[in-house]
């Protein structure tokens, strides 16, 4: 199905322009109507959203959409995605609602579904929330969605509980403690920023946070796993062991060493495979990765005797590689990383813990973990752009043009979240990869004038 609204990471824009509160309340509607319309009883749904302004918005029209189709609205107010995902799995709703433009701006939102397994939302409910945002009736008997009554209308529950105990099984995670270790901590001014510093304070370490001070308009502003150096400074000024930065709704996590060094996703999904390899918790010896993970991880999990099954890009995308091929770990250099004996999405927050238990388990340092790693030369840059489809005219043709001449791996694609043309380009030249980027970024600017 071809999506107008949702996207690889769900219904995402500009608030008030691109995505709405009457949006929000269609979706809201839809849902209560379908969950409702196919189970004996009343359905729940449970709503999270992160700090932007608009969140609040979106977050009411979602409830009022869902109430008058029926549906009890369970609000666990500010949190993060993977908790909406791990609260819908383990306390039987019937689907999770997050308001969260994760990375981006603040001035963008989205919407995120899930469906009762705590994973992205079933197509084919996508399809009738698409339908019914466009005004086709026809999948709702040709009219539009009736308005529940008298004692089938549904409520509003405040549901922080459900937050508190997410945290509670963040912390049950851990097998070790963290006492003595100074760990940085970038919650990004966004849904981590109390929750990340409850779970680490109680597991014994001692935190500098930053990106903790919340006011609508700062989520992502400077700080967070897309601005990196914000926590750089902070490990290398303070001398801490280990840093951990989080997106807007925490789904992501990018590490920083005691050095300063930057430890992507595709590091992190090194050590990560290494250390559950050693547990005998590496189903198949395999691990799950995008085209744009650095080719480097791929040879460095071989030298470890473990597989790379490489997916399309986006974390629905990882995940339904790793259900395929039955892989316990999968993710993306992003910082999207799936433990599946844990989760059934990325968790920015058990990849935290996850790397943590490898360094503390083994008494040694981030860095030292790394050795054994070995990146490929790559270069990556976004352009910014209107018309996604206009930019990439003969942009695709152009790069095979380039990967033959200056012998590279090239990607360009349009981002799924955002008017962006993503470029990476990759191979044993670091001057000839940002050649090809410098070439292609001309091409997609030529195409917009």
């Amino acid at each position: 199905m071809s999506k107008k609204y949702f996207g690889t990471d769900g219904f995402r824009g500009e608030a008030g322009v691109t995505i709405t509160a009457e949006h929000a309340y269609k979706v809201g509607r839809v849902l209560g109507w379908y969950y409702s319309s196919t189970k004996n009883g009343k359905s729940r749904a449970v709503i999270g959203k992160d700090t932007r302004l608009s969140s609040y918005m979106l977050e009411y029209a979602l409830a009022v959409g869902l109430t008058s189709s029926g549906c009890d609205a369970y609000i666990l107010h500010v949190t993060t995605t993977p908790s909406v995902s791990y609260i819908t799995r383990c306390d039987g709703f019937d689907c999770g609602v997050m308001v969260s433009a994760s990375h981006n701006p603040y001035y963008d939102n989205g919407i995120k579904l899930l469906n009762d397994r705590g994973e992205k939302m079933d197509d084919e409910v996508i399809e009738l929330v698409e339908r019914y945002l466009d005004g086709d009736f026809t999948p709702f008997g040709g009219k539009d969605i009736p308005y529940a009554r008298g004692g089938d209308i549904g409520r509003t529950v405040d549901y922080i509980s459900g937050r508190n105990r997410y945290i509670g099984h963040l912390i049950s995670l851990s097998t070790c403690s963290y006492k003595g270790l100074r760990v940085g901590l970038d919650a990004a001014n966004g849904s981590a920023w109390q929750i990340a510093r409850s779970v680490f304070d109680t597991l014994g370490a001692k935190t500098y946070v930053i990106g903790e001070a919340p006011d609508g308009t700062n989520v992502n502003d400077g700080v967070g796993s897309t601005k990196i150096d914000a926590l750089r400074r902070l490990v290398t000024e303070n001398s801490l062991d280990i840093g951990f930065a989080f997106d807007g709704d925490a789904d992501r996590c990018i590490a920083v060493d005691e050095n300063g060094g930057v430890v992507t996703g595709d590091e992190i999904l090194y050590l990560s495979a290494d250390y559950l390899k050693n547990r005998g918790e590496l189903a198949g010896n395999k691990v799950v990765c995008t085209a744009m993970s650095n080719g480097g991880l791929k040879n460095s999990l071989a030298k470890l005797g473990v597989d790379c099954v490489v997916c399309g890009v986006g974390d629905k995308a990882v995940c339904d590689a790793m259900t395929a091929s039955g892989a316990a770990l999968g993710g993306e250099r992003s910082g999207h990383v799936v433990f599946s004996k844990y989760e059934t999405t990325g968790d920015g927050l058990v990849t935290a813990i996850m790397v943590m238990e490898s360094v503390v388990e083994r008494k040694t340092t981030l860095s030292k973990l790394l050795r054994g790693y070995k990146a490929l030369p790559q270069v990556a840059c976004d352009v910014p752009v209107t018309d996604k489809r206009a930019a990439m005219v003969g942009v695709n043709e152009l790069a095979v043009k380039l990967e033959g001449k200056l012998k590279l791996r090239i990607i360009a694609r349009a981002s799924g979240t955002e008017s962006l043309i993503r470029l990476m380009a990759e191979g044993e030249s670091e001057e000839n990869c940002a050649l090809a980027c410098k070439i292609l970024a001309g091409k997609i600017i030529e195409n917009c004038d």
